[in-house]
Parts: structure tokens; sequence; C-alpha cells
């Protein structure tokens, strides 16, 4: 894996394209050839904005190999993610390098449940595109808190059978969370194969434990806890069936039915303070 990323580290990847999404959200689009010849649905990369920064792992929402690019999608919310922001079209980040992670099992499953929350629909589209390409039927739910928080509607939608949008506060969509749409499928008898849940970690938890009682094969995957992303910090620890895993070495997909949720929300919540002041004092610095 080390080797992987020396091979394909990158310096100064400049920034072709960038696009707000909504409030907090921005895609980028980065030159990085050989990156983009080798990527695969759930993968990622590890990047610094600026010398200066701390590493950060985000995943490869989408890729052109022939053109030599990938997209990666973020919430500005902290410290490393507003330096990021702050950079301009044209200019490059520091340092790049992927990518990284075990890639998705795609295969033709048959009816596919690809479940997203928030920021989450950024990681899920690659994997709704890579299960439709092979021939699945596939269900996409999407959530957010209102319809101005809504991303990638019609990225998603080109790449599923069916989408179907919930807001938290009834803007858009079904009113109510992406387990309340779950429960709707259920409650009219649909049968999925094999379902992909990715978003806030809690939002994992509630929904993955709908799936799995309903006898889904379900994957989680635990990009929220990564840190370091490359197995060195142990930031990203978690039991999987009693086993200990990395979520960026190991995963960062995992059977949902194996993982110890509270474990993980709990080990997630331990760096939340130290989010806050690195946040805090960046916008200090910017005011100042």
């Amino acid at each position: 894996m080390f080797a992987r990323f020396l091979i394909l580290g990158l310096s100064m990847a400049k920034i072709l394209k960038k696009e707000q999404l909504s409030d907090a959200v921005w895609r980028f689009r980065l030159h990085a050839p050989r990156i983009a010849g080798k990527r695969r649905a759930g993968q990622f990369i590890i990047l610094r904005p600026r010398e200066d920064s701390e590493r950060i792992p985000l995943t490869i929402a989408n890729a052109d190999a022939g053109e030599g690019w990938i997209d990666i999608i973020f919430q500005a919310v902290g410290k490393t993610t507003m330096q990021l922001r702050d950079l301009a079209e044209g200019e490059s980040v520091s340092d790049l390098a992927g990518p990284l992670g075990r890639p998705t099992h795609i295969e033709k499953f048959g009816r596919a449940l690809c479940i997203g929350g928030g920021v989450g629909a950024a990681p899920l589209y690659p994997i709704v595109s890579a299960l439709f390409a092979a021939g699945n039927d596939v269900t996409t739910i999407v959530g957010a808190r209102t319809k101005g928080l809504v991303i990638l509607e019609d990225d998603i939608k080109a790449s599923s059978n069916r989408l179907m949008i919930a807001t938290d506060d009834g803007t858009y969509g079904t009113r109510g969370f992406v387990s309340d749409v779950f429960k709707g499928l259920m409650g009219a008898g649909e049968k999925f194969d094999v379902a992909f849940v990715i978003g806030p970690v809690i939002m994992m938890k509630v929904t993955a434990a709908l799936t799995v009682a309903a006898g889904i094969k379900t994957y989680a995957s635990l990009n929220p806890i990564m840190i370091d992303g490359t197995g060195m910090c142990g930031g990203c620890r978690v039991t999987i069936g009693g086993q200990t895993k990395f979520a960026c070495v190991d995963g960062p997909e995992f059977d949902a039915s194996q993982i110890a949720w509270d474990e993980m929300v709990t080990r997630l919540n331990a760096y939340k303070s130290f989010e806050t002041q690195a946040r805090e004092n960046y916008h200090a610095c910017k005011i100042a």
C-alpha cells in the first residue's frame, strides 16, 4: 500500500475547475492523470491544500482517465477544508496522493439500493455509477436537511433507475429521513439484493440497522472517521466482527452488520474539541 502511495504521489495538482454545490459544499476538478487512470469506485485520495496544512482524505467522486482529471467534493467545516475552499481556480493543492483504500466490490447483484445522507451523496455517486454500469437495477435514496443542501441530483439520477429524495424539513421530496423512505419501500413489499449506505455516522447506524433487519446484505462506508489515510495514526481504528480494523487501509467499506457502531461514535466524538479549536483559530487569523 505504501509503495502505491509513493508511486502515485503528486505535488502541485492544479485546480482545473471550482464549483460551489451548496452552502458549504464545493467540487474541485484536479489535474491528476495517473490517479484518474487507476481509481475505482470507493477509493479516495489524500491531499494537503498548503505546505503547512494537515493531510485529509477525500473520496474520488468522479474521474476521466482520458482527460486526466479527478473530482473531489468536500464540505468546508474545518480548518483544512476551509484552506482548500480558499484556493482559487488555476491554483494548485500542495500535495496529492492516491488512489487509496479498497475499491467497492462491484458485480451484477440484481436490485441494488444506495442510500446517502448529506455530503455522503458525493462518495455514493461513483458507487451508484459503477453498479448501474454493471447492469444492476439501482434505487438511490438521497437525504439532506433542506432542498438547498441536496447535491449531485442530476448526476445520480442519470445513473439510477430510480432516485428518491428526502429532506428533514419537507422542502423537497419526502419529508423526513432516508430511513423513512426506506421504510416506505419495505412497506410496499420491495426487495433488494444489496445495499450501500454512506453519510453521517448516526445516519448510517440507524439506516443500516433497518436494511440488515430486512435481510439485505449491507455495506457502510466509514469515510467520516478517517484522518491520516495510511493506517499510521490509528485514529480510524474500528471493531469489525470482533476484530480490529483500520477504515483507511482495510476499508473504507465494511459489512454493516459487523460494525461496532457505538464504539465508532465514541471515537469520532473524541476529536470534536480539537476540530472546533482549529476552526476558530483559522477564522481568527482570517479576520486579523
